[in-house]
């Protein structure tokens, strides 16, 4: 599978390089339209050396995991679930001109607007997920004297955190694509202030560099997730393997 998945990368990385190489050959297009491999290794290359690049995506993560934080303060379920369902449909983008007049263009609105993107999305994946919980070892467990706590933190938690796990992947994952529109406005540093820089001075390659930056944070997270899932329930495989 790891080999599949080097293998697949390479293949998207070998035609961009034909694609993009051989248009600066015949002239297709204007080359600066269609930056090479070696265009955005060298604007990466150039970034990491003078820490810009470290700048813009500590900043990114920052707003990330406060956002993300916000949106896992997830409150009672009865209570919030039918002005959930009215809000959820609602596009994010339309309320983030809302959230530059309520928070300002500092950092309350991105932090803000990522936490009320993301939280939808996870709030229905972790209520989902504690929602299957098998009523039997809830009563398994109250029969043994387990207290609401107790039912909580020793059954409810462990059951459910496969499905807390799913949601964190999604949510990180819809984090990344809401923070580039968050940065756009009012944001002196960030990936999305590093796209946005690219295209206002038409440097193609820098853009085509900050989203493959956004790429690989987002697998790096999620691979660290799944590896910190496969952790928890080694005795999952181990059951399955017996």
């Amino acid at each position: 599978m790891r080999r599949t998945r080097i293998l697949a990368l390479l293949g998207v990385l070998a035609v961009w390089a034909a694609v993009s190489y051989g248009n600066r050959a015949l002239g297709v297009m204007m080359p600066a339209l269609l930056p090479t491999p070696g265009d955005v290794g060298a604007v990466f290359a150039e970034t990491v050396r003078d820490g810009t690049l470290w700048r813009h995506v500590v900043t990114s993560l920052g707003r990330l995991a406060l956002g993300l934080l916000a949106a896992m303060c997830v409150p009672v379920r009865l209570m919030l679930e039918p002005i959930i369902e009215f809000v959820r449909p609602i596009p994010p983008l339309a309320f983030l001109p809302m959230f530059l007049v309520w928070f300002g263009l500092g950092e309350g609105s991105k932090v803000a607007f990522i936490g009320y993107t993301t939280f939808f999305p996870m709030f229905v994946a972790v209520a989902a997920a504690v929602l299957r919980v098998d009523v039997t070892l809830l009563r398994a467990a109250a029969s043994l004297g387990a207290g609401h706590l107790d039912l909580i933190r020793r059954v409810i938690v462990p059951a459910a955190l496969p499905g807390i796990i799913v949601a964190l992947r999604l949510g990180f994952a819809l984090a990344l694509f809401v923070i580039v529109g968050a940065e756009f406005m009012g944001a002196d540093a960030g990936l999305g202030h590093l796209i946005m820089e690219g295209r206002t001075f038409f440097l193609p390659a820098q853009i085509v560099m900050g989203a493959l930056v956004l790429g690989l944070l987002g697998s790096v997270v999620n691979a660290l997730l799944l590896a910190a899932e496969r952790r928890l329930f080694r005795w999952r495989e181990a059951g399955a393997t017996s």
